[in-house]
């Protein structure tokens, strides 16, 4: 399931400054927080080395972002140890490279200034981010992490399969509403908009015939989930998600 769908439905979005290094890289995984001290990746070469097969880093530059925090080496020696993936809200260098190993990797732009390699940070422990709003995003090891094209989410331990459950049930709905409007139905009519809000509005006789028509149609493919699932015949009848990793 997409980021978008994900967020709508309670994961949490980090800030819309990270963009993915390579066209289609997308990974879900459990977060391995990383915080670099400012202008420093030894972190970074520590959590590789450190982190579970299978995780995500997620690193806290600390507010410098103008180095290359991320370059071939990296991406090789992540990839090689079967890190799924890297999000750093600081810059990156030899994105070509990255490209080339295949390593989803996001970050917040291109740099070539090299990271020292000798100054500290931390491995394993809380960070925050920079997030879709104001408040900072905490991001716990143990959290899990969605990264596409539209961009990053955290789904916090402990509520993962509660937004997993909802994404599902948001995804149903909105695939009947992009089926009905390839039929030909109104976006205005299926998700009951008010277009006399919009200067120059023209039509309103035909809307509101479209609308009850449209609304009929919903609540009858509603009928027909609901019938189906009663006799165990669920359109969207996925695994059981992720387990949730406690405290």
């Amino acid at each position: 399931m997409g980021t978008v769908a994900l967020a709508r439905c309670g994961a949490r979005p980090f800030g819309t400054h990270l963009f993915s290094v390579w066209p289609g890289a997308a990974f879900a995984a459990t977060a391995f927080p990383v915080r670099c001290t400012p202008g420093d990746n030894l972190a970074i070469h520590v959590a590789v080395a450190q982190a579970p097969p299978g995780s995500a880093l997620v690193v806290d530059v600390a507010g410098e972002a103008e180095y290359g925090y991320v370059d071939e080496i990296l991406a090789v020696a992540a990839s090689t140890r079967g890190v799924t993936g890297i999000i750093l809200d600081g810059c990156v260098r030899d994105i070509a490279a990255i490209a080339r190993c295949a390593l989803p990797v996001f970050g917040a732009g291109v740099a070539v200034r090299e990271a020292g390699h000798e100054a500290g940070g931390s491995v394993g422990r809380q960070i925050s981010m920079a997030a879709g709003g104001p408040v900072p995003l905490p991001v716990r090891r143990g959290d899990w992490i969605v990264a596409d094209d539209d961009g990053v989410v955290c789904l916090p331990r402990g509520q993962v399969s509660a937004i997993i459950a909802a994404t599902v049930d948001s995804v149903s709905r909105e695939r009947e509403i992009i089926d009905a409007v390839y039929a030909g139905e109104s976006t205005l009519d299926l998700l009951d908009l008010d277009p006399s809000r919009v200067t120059g509005w023209e039509g309103r006789a035909e809307h509101r015939a479209r609308r009850s028509r449209a609304l009929g149609a919903l609540r009858d493919t509603a009928a027909h989930g609901a019938e189906s699932h009663s006799t165990g015949r669920s359109r969207f009848s996925p695994r059981s998600a992720v387990g949730d990793p406690r405290d």
